[in-house]
C-alpha cells in the first residue's frame, strides 16, 4: 500500500509523461490452479456475488484445463488436478433457484451448467462419498457451506492438507441477526487460508450504502415486517418477493436499515420462560405462546414491543408475521435445547399449533421431531 508520499510522487510521474492523474488498483486476478492447500472463504450477505465468484472459478478452470500436458505438474498433486473444479449444493438450498437446469450453478445473474460436475449433497459424510467416487478433482466449490455439520471444516482440511486439494467456501458467515451463523462458520474461519470479503449496495429503496449484512423480512398485506430475533435461524428462501407472512424474504441492508426487533425480549422474557418449562413450570410459557398464537396484542413481547419502540416504528411490524408461537417454540427446543421433546410436543398438542410448519422447521434446523 503506498503512503501519501509515494503516492503524491507516483501521481507527479504520470503527469510528467503526459498521463492524466489517476488511482491504479490490483488488479482482478484469474483463478491461481498451481497454489495447492487452500481453502478460500467467500463471504458477504446475500446478493454480493459469493456465488458469481464461484461461477468465475469454474469459467477460469475451463480456459486452464484446455492448456497442453505441460502445465499439469503445476496444477496437480497426488492424482488430483485443481483445473478439474466439482461443484457441490446443499440439499437445503435445492428451491432457491425453481426452472434451473439440475446441473446448474445458478446465481441472479444467470448460471453455469457443469455437467457431472455437480452434486447436491446432505451433510459431511456425503461431501467425503463424493471425494472418493471423484479422485480427479482437485478444487471444490462447496456452496454456503455453513448450512452443513462442524465436522465438514475437519473434512476439507485433512483432505486439502494431504491431497493439496482446494476449496472454495461461497457462504454466509454472518446470519440474519448480525451474528457469526454457526458453529460450522467459525469453524471454517478457523480452517480457511484465504478470505474474499464482499458487500452490496443497501437494498433499502433510499439507500446506496455499503451493506453487510443479510436482512430477513416477511410481506404481511403489502408491508415490510422484520423478522424477530426468534426467527428460525435456518429458513431457505429464493429470490422472488413473497406476500405469503409465513414465507420470508431476503435481501442485503446497511446498520441503518438493517431491522431485528426482539433480541431483548428472546433473552429476558422468552429464554427464562423456556428454562422454567423445563423445569417443571411450563404454564407461564404456555399462557405466553398461546397469546401469541391467538392474540399477539395480549403478549409479553407485544407490550415489550410497545415500551421500547417509538409510534411507528417498522419493528412493530414484526406483530403482524405468521406462526409467530411455533417460532418462539422452535427457538427453545431446536436451537436453545431447552425443552424436552415430550414437553414440546405436548404444548404443540395443548394449543393446536401448526405441526406441518414445526416439522419443517425442526428437521431444517437439524432437529427432527414427530407430531
Amino acid at each position: 500500500m503506498l503512503d501519501d508520499v509515494s503516492r503524491s510522487d507516483t501521481s507527479a510521474f504520470f503527469k510528467s509523461l503526459g498521463f492524466p492523474s489517476l488511482n491504479v488498483h490490483h488488479s482482478f486476478n484469474h483463478f491461481d490452479f498451481t497454489r495447492p492447500s487452500r481453502r478460500i472463504l467467500v463471504i458477504g450477505p446475500m446478493g454480493s456475488g459469493k456465488t458469481e465468484y464461484s461461477a468465475r472459478v469454474w469459467r477460469d478452470s475451463l480456459v486452464a484445463g484446455r492448456k497442453d500436458g505441460s502445465v499439469a505438474p503445476t496444477t496437480a498433486t497426488d492424482g488430483a488436478d485443481r483445473r478439474n473444479v466439482f461443484v457441490v449444493r446443499s440439499a437445503l438450498d435445492a428451491k432457491r433457484f425453481p426452472g434451473y437446469p439440475d446441473d446448474a450453478l445458478a446465481f441472479r445473474g444467470g448460471f453455469e451448467r457443469c455437467g457431472d460436475r455437480i452434486a447436491s449433497i446432505r451433510d459431511s459424510f456425503e461431501l467425503e462419498e463424493l471425494m472418493r467416487r471423484r479422485p480427479d478433482c482437485g478444487c471444490w466449490i462447496i456452496d454456503e457451506a455453513s448450512f452443513y455439520d462442524e465436522r465438514l471444516a475437519y473434512v476439507v482440511g485433512g483432505a486439502s492438507e494431504r491431497r493439496g486439494l482446494v476449496f472454495v467456501f461461497p457462504t454466509l458467515i454472518l446470519n440474519f441477526r448480525k451474528e457469526i451463523f454457526n458453529a460450522t462458520a467459525r469453524f471454517l474461519l478457523d480452517a480457511a487460508t484465504d478470505v474474499f470479503p464482499l458487500t452490496a449496495y443497501c437494498e433499502h429503496p433510499g439507500c446506496l450504502d455499503d451493506s453487510f449484512y443479510t436482512y430477513r423480512y416477511y410481506r404481511v398485506d403489502g408491508v415490510e415486517c422484520p423478522a424477530l430475533y426468534f426467527d428460525p435461524l435456518i429458513v431457505i428462501g429464493g429470490d422472488r418477493i413473497k406476500e405469503d407472512p409465513s414465507e420470508p424474504n431476503y435481501c442485503t441492508r446497511c446498520d441503518r436499515h438493517h431491522h431485528l426487533p426482539g433480541k431483548e425480549y428472546t433473552f429476558m422474557v422468552l429464554k427464562p420462560l423456556g428454562q422454567r418449562c423445563a423445569l417443571g413450570d411450563p404454564e407461564p410459557l404456555a399462557r405466553e405462546v398461546e397469546a401469541l398464537k391467538r392474540n399477539p396484542r395480549e403478549s409479553l413481547l407485544y407490550r415489550h414491543l410497545q415500551d421500547r419502540l417509538p409510534e411507528g416504528s417498522v419493528e412493530l411490524n414484526s406483530l403482524k408475521v405468521g406462526e409467530l408461537a411455533e417460532k418462539a417454540l422452535v427457538f427453545l427446543f431446536a436451537e436453545q435445547n431447552l425443552l424436552p421433546e415430550s414437553q414440546f410436543v405436548r404444548i404443540v398438542d395443548r394449543l393446536g399449533l401448526d405441526r406441518n410448519y414445526l416439522s419443517r422447521c425442526c428437521a431444517d434446523n437439524q432437529r427432527a421431531v414427530k407430531l
